[in-house]
């Protein structure tokens, strides 16, 4: 395969190409959904090249799905920055040229490509009846997709990379109901690792969903205000995600974010520090390279609050280089590339995504963390939410319990809490010394397998929503 993508770079940049890359992609795929016992299943080989091609500054992109197409893929993408017009803005910051070959993830143990459809059917089909069979659930759905297979990179630059890649997820999502209250809960298992840990990982998050549910239906609905919070890991990791991590990638920064004024500045308490980490051996977020070659790296974003770095990819690094430049920001402010290109197959160019973000854990016990609450609110798990670019967000909880005089007391159901990411970020007064990270999949016009976490946070005043 090197030989043949090598042998297309001279090609392009015969043709005109200031910088090529080719990405090509053989990946096997499984998707399964279950739902009010109907099931619904897909599989597939997914394989083609992904051809990005930069003209006077302006990007140009194609994909083919046969080896002898590479050269009318080649042209048609120079063609496409070509036709834009005007010479463009676009220059890529520079990364080291690089030749490897490497595995996402810890060893497989068992390959999902080694498991019949039915096999993964009746799993999952188990997982569905163990539910149903807890009291008060009424409904179950359950997602499943696993991603198998190897990807090729290559460049004009002379980088080189092979990625062998294995991804296992499932989201689990039960409705129940008692009487006239109904209630939702929701599980995700993510595994790089093969099919055998998510067996091992699926009977504790059935355990753990069909608890949640029960004690969402004898719960009460919480009061309305704004109350102190101890936030748990997951719910931490889900506001670092929506609330912080998108408006930390440069192309939204640049979009008008609204961290876009505060470059270098501080946006947090001291007591935070949030990373971008890539290299996390095992995390649903990991990879060696992103999709422009660039190592993946543990990137701080915020240290001691303030904002020392966005996720970029070349382009957008060499973007934010020239604006601290012109802007004079403090020579602590990053604008290197920091491995955040990525694309969810090699029919899409990459864009900035996150990999594993997170909050680094502090010095705080939990005992320390409630002391000195008279009332206030524990969150545990995030149903759903959202964030916008003007720092809003607002986010279900599915599982919470009141604080009452420094000790967790009576669950409650129904919660949601709203805020300003800046405002919420400065009102940390506490994190804990504890560490957890969870797996997911982020939407952004494509579709990315990540992870987000962190320790406990304790915040001084949160927005919650109640009856």
């Amino acid at each position: 395969m090197r030989d043949l993508l090598e042998k297309f770079m001279s090609i392009g940049t015969s043709l005109g190409a200031e910088y090529l890359d080719l990405r090509a992609q053989k990946i096997e795929k499984t998707e399964v959904l279950l739902k009010e016992n109907k099931i619904e299943i897909s599989t597939g080989i997914l394989g083609g090249i992904g051809i990005r091609a930069l003209v006077g500054g302006r990007w140009g992109f194609s994909s083919v799905t046969k080896l002898d197409s590479i050269e009318s893929g080649i042209k048609e993408a120079i063609s496409m920055a070509r036709a834009s017009g005007k010479k463009g803005s676009i220059d890529l910051e520079e990364v080291p040229t690089v030749e490897d070959s490497v595995t996402v993830g810890r060893k497989v143990d068992l390959d999902p490509r080694a498991v019949t459809p039915e096999e993964k059917v009746s799993v999952l089909g188990e997982m569905n009846n163990k539910l149903i069979g807890i009291q008060g659930v009424k409904a179950v759905t359950i997602e499943y997709l696993d991603v198998s297979g190897r990807q090729y990179f290559c460049n004009s630059e002379g980088s080189y990379i092979e990625e062998d890649k294995t991804y296992v997820w499932t989201k689990i999502t039960a409705i129940g109901r008692k009487r006239d209250v109904i209630v939702t809960g929701r599980e995700e298992i993510g595994t790089t690792s093969g099919f055998s840990e998510f067996l091992d990982k699926k009977d504790r998050a059935i355990e753990k969903l069909g608890n949640r549910i029960e004690m969402q239906l004898e719960s009460k609905a919480p009061k309305g205000g704004e109350f102190p919070v101890v936030v748990g890991p997951e719910l931490v990791g889900v506001l670092v995600h929506e609330a912080l991590g998108h408006l930390a990638e440069a192309d939204l920064t640049l979009s008008g974010s609204i961290i876009r004024p505060l470059l270098g500045k501080k946006i947090a308490s001291s007591l935070i520090n949030v990373y971008d980490d890539g290299t996390i051996e095992g995390a649903f977020g990991s990879f060696f390279y992103d999709d422009e070659g660039t190592p993946s790296q543990r990137t701080q974003l915020i240290k001691e609050g303030k904002l020392v770095s966005l996720m970029y990819d070349r382009e957008h690094a060499m973007k934010f280089k020239r604006i601290s430049e012109e802007e004079g920001i403090i020579d602590e402010f990053n604008t290197s590339p920091t491995g955040n290109a990525r694309a969810e197959s090699y029919s899409v160019p990459p864009i900035i995504r996150m990999s594993n973000t997170y909050v680094s854990k502090g010095d705080m016990s939990m005992e320390e963390l409630l002391e000195g609450i008279k009332f206030g609110y524990y969150l545990v798990s995030f149903r759903g939410g959202q964030a916008n670019l003007d720092g809003t967000f607002q986010v279900g909880v599915q599982e919470a319990y009141e604080i009452s005089n420094g000790e967790i007391s009576n669950p409650v159901r129904s919660v949601s809490i709203s805020g300003n990411t800046l405002e919420t970020l400065n009102r940390v007064e506490g994190v804990g010394e504890d560490f957890h990270l969870i797996s997911g999949r982020c939407g952004k016009g494509q579709m990315a397998f990540v992870g987000s976490g962190g320790p406990h946070l304790k915040i001084g005043g949160i927005l919650v929503g109640g009856a």
